[in-house]
């Protein structure tokens, strides 16, 4: 029997899931977080190169704004793809999957430090949308965990970006 066992999973066979969530569900479900995965890192990468190359008067305090900033996104890519793992399938995880799957640009050269401040705001407002977009799929099956995360990432991008947009004002 154990050879069985071992065969099984040699050719990688499922272990049924039974969370009270069906598989199309769960699947729909983590195909929005593999997107809201994808805005993230795309977001995190910006703002860390942003950390590396801002320059200007207001140098000493992006470089440290980007940095917290930087360090939250690393989080929340690792609390959404557990959560896409703790649904039943594969996290995206390379340069590919997540340049598929953004709906944030990559900005290419370095801009001003205003121009950065803009970027960011629009980017931090893409992943509240894209965040947004997935509540109906998680209400419909009443998945309290993914729509905690949501909330929890709704609101920290939210406040970013309307702090980030407060040194846009003249």
């Amino acid at each position: 029997m154990g050879k069985d066992k071992e065969k099984n999973k040699s050719k990688g066979k499922e272990v049924k899931i039974d969370i009270g969530i069906e598989h199309g569900d769960r699947q729909e479900i983590a195909e929005g977080l593999s997107r809201l995965l994808a805005d993230t890192y795309t977001l995190y990468l910006k703002t860390h190169n942003f950390h590396w190359n801002v320059t200007g008067p207001m140098f000493q305090t992006l470089h440290l704004m980007f940095e917290q900033q930087y360090n939250e996104l690393a989080l929340a890519v690792d609390q959404i793809a557990e959560r896409i793992r703790s649904l039943g399938f594969p996290a995206p995880g390379s340069y590919a999957d997540f340049a598929e799957l953004t709906s944030i640009e990559e900005t290419a050269g370095v801009p001003s430090a205003k121009e950065m401040i803009q970027l960011l705001v629009e980017g931090q407002e893409a992943v509240v949308r894209t965040a947004r977009s997935i509540f109906p799929a998680v209400e419909k099956v009443n998945d309290e965990p993914t729509a905690d995360l949501l909330t929890q990432r709704m609101q920290v991008h939210e406040k970013t970006a309307w702090m980030l947009r407060s040194l846009l004002e003249e």
